[in-house]
């Protein structure tokens, strides 16, 4: 079964963009949430999988497994918010810097067009920088959609644009939310390992793995889901 990963930093440590209220509520409720609700759609299902990947890219090849997943890929999706976010500022590595430049003209205009992409979704989603090859691009999702059904795009960063994501802490004002957030928080170090990964070089992000359970919904090394 699938366990709430930890932080990787402090409540506070992304404060003023993310108080440490919103955090809390984020991370121990609304992720909690999705954590529980996949696990017991799992074990009703009794459903064998390797991977979150195995189960999100299962799942949405099944109409009947919506449920399933909107909540595992959320799961997947605030995992990996978590992971591209640091609260030491950052410049993007060589590589990085220059594809930023090639494909948006520079790290201006790739936040105008990332805050502009975010701010202008309509209802609630995720806006995502990815990488196509060595092409990068900007995608936005809609509620739990991620890339990991989009083929051939890897995600480098990630931002949520559920209003429980900001609301405490900028209100209604996304836009706001979305210049602070890419101003002080991608973890670009994080951005470049996957870049170079979506290249060919080194391994691409993944969720941490299932604990093994001696119930149903046991991780195993393949799935039932959609039998």
């Amino acid at each position: 079964m699938f366990q709430l990963p930890p932080l990787p930093y402090d409540h506070a440590a992304l404060e003023p963009v993310i108080g440490r209220a919103t955090m809390h509520l984020h991370h121990e409720k609304h992720h909690q949430k999705y954590v529980d609700t996949t696990n017991e759609l799992l074990t009703e299902a009794k459903a064998d999988f390797t991977s979150l990947e195995d189960v999100v890219r299962r799942a949405a090849s099944d109409a009947a497994q919506k449920k399933l997943f909107n909540n595992a890929a959320q799961l997947w999706n605030h995992t990996f918010f978590w992971t591209c976010m640091t609260p030491k500022g950052q410049a993007p590595a060589v590589d990085l810097a220059k594809a930023i430049d090639r494909d948006f003209g520079g790290m201006a205009d790739l936040k105008a067009k990332f805050v502009e992409l975010g701010a202008g979704h309509f209802g609630s989603g995720w806006v995502w920088l990815a990488a196509d090859g060595e092409t990068l691009k900007l995608v936005d999702t809609h509620d739990g959609d991620d890339l990991l059904t989009h083929k051939g795009l890897t995600p480098l960063l990630v931002c949520d644009l559920w209003e429980h994501a900001y609301y405490l802490d900028h209100k209604n004002d996304r836009k706001a939310f979305l210049e602070a957030w890419f101003d002080a928080l991608p973890s670009w170090a994080f951005a470049a390992d996957q870049y170079a990964a979506a290249l060919g070089e080194g391994e691409i992000w993944r969720h941490p793995e299932p604990i093994a359970s001696s119930g149903t919904g046991v991780a195993k090394t393949r799935s039932d889901l959609g039998r």
